[in-house]
């Protein structure tokens, strides 16, 4: 009797923590093993379990989804976000989403199997299925019983589609709220709204929300049969994913990576990365290797190099971000690129005057020769130049030729400017070893 009174203040305290911090219980959840967490979940209602679930990092989630008893992730599913949910599924072992999927409702599992056979940056991965579509012969009376049925107050517009299915016209619900009742829907359309196809990739979307302000935007197939309606929220959520996934990519971490996989994922994800970075690191000290002569009569170079490729590599750093802001952005396209590389040449060139002087000056008091002073003073120049223009032009090159520009671009570009640094500095000492004395 003593252990169900103490359990029922418990529960109570449990269930106002979930209610009022839904955000701080999925942290707390995280650090607990799935099947506590799929206990706790099962004992609350299944709204406020959809919100706590929905706020778990996607390793928990998926760990959760694989623990979670029958009932509940059959009740769970129906009130998560379609593209979230195919999300986390696609990456359970075959036999475990089969199982799973059947639990489901025949409909519901085979939505999620639609979502799921979609590339996982194209347009139909984000969308939702559960769209609002009528035929044009439908009344305002009809169009609103619908709405009501599906309670989602997320919907701003009824679309309209024709007998086979493809999208027609679309009409804002403060049109159907001013309209009178027995008034057919072919009547309120003025324009085919504008959509995105399934297999078209997210930044399609993205251009299109930005370019039109738009809340909604619809998803069609090949044909032209609506089959979704990506949100404004979830291309957000998309958008921010995105972002976190292309920094990882910079420095050669998977996008797949999170901050609490296994040590087996991520020792897989990263190490292949890190041997070509080895080799890479190879080539820059096969071009010192070159001036091994030159270095060995003067000491001071040894000194002096990582200034020169420090410097290339800091100014190469320096137009890729620039450069990868702009077309993640938007803002610039391949057409772009003359545009853009001349541009970063004269900010290399400019800052690489600046910085050769103040740098000759420093090496001139410091060693007290003038001919190595003017060596690493026109070596930063063409250096930084050369880094200016490689920063620009890299991730353009990778898109052009169809890859992903934040996998590759940091490491191409760190042995562009390391092999320009040092083969600039150290080629110029070799020619002007006469002034080095």
């Amino acid at each position: 009797m003593l252990r169900r009174t103490a359990e029922r203040p418990t529960q109570a305290l449990v269930d106002a923590y979930a209610e009022l911090y839904p955000e701080e219980m999925a942290r707390s959840l995280e650090l607990r093993r799935p099947e506590e967490i799929s206990a706790i979940l099962d004992k609350q209602p299944i709204h406020r379990a959809a919100v706590i679930f929905q706020r778990l990092l996607p390793d928990v989630a998926v760990a959760t989804l694989e623990a979670i008893d029958e009932d509940t992730f059959r009740d769970l599913m129906p009130v998560l976000d379609p593209a979230k949910v195919a999300e986390l599924l696609a990456r359970l072992d075959p036999d475990t989403l089969a199982s799973r999927l059947a639990a489901l409702d025949a409909k519901l599992a085979h939505e999620l199997e639609s979502l799921m056979a979609y590339p996982a940056d194209s347009a139909g991965a984000i969308m939702d299925p559960r769209v609002a579509a009528l035929h044009p012969e439908a009344t305002v009376k009809d169009a609103i019983a619908r709405l009501r049925k599906m309670k989602d107050r997320r919907v701003h517009r009824v679309f309209v589609v024709d007998a086979d299915g493809r999208l027609t016209g679309a009409i804002d619900l403060q049109d159907l709220a001013i309209s009178q009742p027995s008034k057919p829907l072919q009547g309120l359309i003025t324009r085919k709204p504008l959509s995105v196809q399934a297999t078209a990739a997210q930044s399609e979307a993205v251009e299109l929300f930005e370019e039109h302000k738009l809340t909604s935007l619809p998803v069609v197939d090949f044909e032209g049969r609506l089959v979704g309606i990506i949100r404004h929220s979830m291309l957000i959520s998309a958008a921010q994913e995105e972002a976190a996934a292309d920094i990882q990519k910079m420095v050669g971490v998977s996008k797949d990576e999170r901050a609490l996989s296994t040590v087996t994922f991520s020792v897989r994800k990263r190490l292949p990365w890190l041997q070509i970075n080895l080799a890479t690191a190879f080539l820059a000290a096969f071009v010192v290797g070159l001036f091994e002569g030159t270095i060995a009569r003067y000491t001071a170079l040894a000194v002096l190099l990582p200034v020169a490729a420090g410097q290339s590599g800091n100014t190469g750093a320096q137009a890729l971000a620039v450069t990868m802001r702009g077309l993640a952005l938007r803002e610039i396209r391949v057409r772009h690129w003359l545009r853009l590389s001349f541009k970063e040449l004269t900010v290399g060139f400019i800052n690489g005057c600046a910085v050769a002087v103040v740098t000759a000056i420093a090496v001139y008091f410091w060693s007290g020769s003038q001919g190595l002073a003017l060596v690493i003073g026109l070596a930063m120049v063409i250096s930084m130049a050369v880094a200016g223009i490689a920063g620009a032009s890299v991730p353009m090159v990778l898109t052009i030729l169809r890859q992903d520009p934040a996998q590759a671009s940091s490491i191409i570009l760190t042995t562009v400017t390391d092999v320009v640094g040092f083969l600039s500095f150290l080629g110029l000492a070799t020619l002007a070893a006469g002034l080095l004395a």
